[in-house]
Parts: structure tokens; C-alpha cells; sequence
């Protein structure tokens, strides 16, 4: 894989970006097609991995895995794991994952919308 070069202008726009538009802040949290879809499952409650794989077959293991990995990093989803055999692990929303449903709400209104528009 090609190293970034961190000096280029695409990084410094980039930079700039995320320090100056709340928009791309917010892209770069929940940005792809699968994390809103992710956190809209978790909204409905905690989840293991296997019950987000059932509501999402399409999504490879690898993507979810590493999609569940970044919105944790990112604080938005918690990982709780407990020390039993076999290991039992769920997935939850973080107070900072719960101020995102208005969005992820307003999305899926849209969504409905658009689709009644497009299809009706």
C-alpha cells in the first residue's frame, strides 16, 4: 500500500476541512455505507455481532468488523466483552452514538420520502 504523503495539498485541504466544517466532521464519524446502517440496527437496543450480521447479510465479516472497530474508536458504539466461555460480546450505542439517531432518523425520513417520489 502507497504511503500517504502528509504534506500534499489534498492532506492539508483535508485538515483543514475537518477543522473548519462540522459537516465533514460528522462524515468523517459516520461516514460509508455502512456505519448510519450500523448505528440504526443499535438504536433498536444492544446487539452481539452475530444478530448485526443477521440484519445486515450483505456486509462482509471483514467490513463489519472493522466498521464496529471504527465507530468504537470513535466513541460511538461501546464494545462490552465478558469473561465467560465461550465469549459473549455485545454492541451498544455511546451517549455520543444516541446524539446521532436524530440524523440517522431524519436520513431514513428522507429516505421514505424519496423513495415514495421515485417509486410512487
Amino acid at each position: 500500500m502507497t504511503a500517504i504523503k502528509e504534506s500534499s495539498t489534498i492532506q492539508e485541504n483535508k485538515q483543514h476541512a475537518l477543522a473548519e466544517c462540522p459537516v465533514t466532521h460528522a462524515m468523517q464519524k459516520i461516514g460509508g455505507y455502512w456505519k448510519p446502517i450500523i448505528l440504526y440496527h443499535l438504536s433498536q437496543g444492544d446487539k452481539r455481532y452475530s444478530e448485526i450480521k443477521r440484519a445486515m447479510p450483505a456486509v462482509t465479516e471483514k467490513v463489519l468488523i472493522q466498521h464496529l472497530k471504527q465507530l468504537e474508536t470513535d466513541g460511538l458504539v461501546i464494545r462490552e466483552a465478558k469473561p465467560v466461555v465461550p465469549p459473549f460480546v455485545t454492541y451498544r450505542l455511546s451517549a455520543a452514538g444516541e446524539g446521532l439517531m436524530p440524523v440517522i432518523n431524519a436520513m431514513a425520513t428522507w429516505a421514505f420520502k424519496d423513495m415514495e417520489g421515485a417509486f410512487g
